[in-house]
């Protein structure tokens, strides 16, 4: 084990943050762990689960004297963050986030960053449905990707001492431009997302099948998609109205798809359907392959310990 980091900042201290945080104590990849939550009840947590070394009621506190900088916060709310941040960053530091979008975090973000601080925007590919400081664990990142979207001036040494660390807490690190970053995800993460929203609320507003019989013969696939939807509404606003190029992109070729779906029942083509659904199952075969879920009957999840 080996330091990487001398002093890590942890700015908000959800899901994200918290497991970097387990992860870099249980690696000794961070000399010092600190960190800023907005509410004094999120600070009080941290402490107590022994989640930070320090914890800082502002932002500007926190950074100070930090060489790895994480924004782990809603999207709408980085650029103010990087605003009350910038004139306390160290010299030499990295700056990171993790949001889903990386276009509108450049823009919010890169403006405030002074001279020789380095930016690095990254986006974690990896989750769950729950949030809050207690939500973390340690192996949440493993053989999962972590996209990195550096700036055509970006410093390689910094980007390098940044990927070192990411993979040392176990996460495939890949790097692209910030809008094809953009459409990936809006195909792989947020339509998926908003698919889920929308089915959960065609269910609520169903009033032929009562709550009850929802909750209690929910199969597989609705109740994926329930988890799917409990996920942070505040986030899920931000990624939408900050991703809404890609997404209605993406959303207007699952409508195109859909439609001839449609068709093809009504029709009873089944030999459509039957090749339709035959070409979609080779891509669960292909995640299985990729070694990015199991073909466990629960679908490779397990309760989190």
């Amino acid at each position: 084990m080996a330091v990487i980091y001398n002093r890590v900042a942890l700015i908000g201290l959800g899901l994200i943050a918290s497991s970097m945080a387990h992860a870099l104590r249980a690696g000794g990849f961070a000399g010092e762990i600190v960190g800023y939550a907005k509410t004094a009840e999120t600070r009080a947590t941290a402490l107590e689960i022994g989640l930070c070394d320090r914890v800082f009621d502002t932002a500007a506190k926190a950074v100070q004297g930090a060489d790895l900088v994480v924004l782990a916060v809603p999207i709408g709310a980085m650029g103010a963050l990087a605003q009350e941040i910038a004139p306390h960053l160290a010299v030499g530091a990295t700056v990171t986030d993790v949001g889903s979008v990386k276009q509108a975090v450049i823009d919010a973000v890169a403006p405030h960053i002074p001279t020789g601080v380095h930016f690095i925007p990254g986006h974690p590919m990896a989750g769950t449905e729950y949030s809050g400081p207690r939500s973390g664990f340690a192996t949440l990142f493993q053989n999962r990707w972590w996209l990195l979207t550096p700036l055509p001036e970006t410093d390689a040494a910094a980007l390098a001492r940044f990927r070192g660390l990411l993979e040392s807490i176990g996460a495939k690190v890949d790097t692209m431009d910030a809008p094809h970053h953009d459409l990936v995800v809006a195909v792989v993460s947020h339509t998926p997302h908003l698919i889920a929203y929308t089915m959960v609320g065609v269910a609520d507003d169903l009033r032929r099948v009562s709550n009850s019989e929802v909750i209690q013969y929910s199969a597989a696939g609705f109740r994926d998609f329930t988890r799917i939807a409990a996920s942070d509404p505040t986030m899920w606003r931000d990624v939408f109205l900050t991703n809404k190029d890609a997404t209605l992109d993406i959303l207007g070729r699952f409508t195109e798809e859909l439609f001839a779906l449609q068709r093809a029942i009504r029709l009873g083509d089944g030999d459509h359907l039957h090749a339709y659904f035959t070409r979609t199952r080779a891509i669960r075969r292909g995640i299985i392959e990729a070694g990015q879920d199991t073909a466990a009957p629960d679908f490779g999840r397990t309760p989190k310990t």
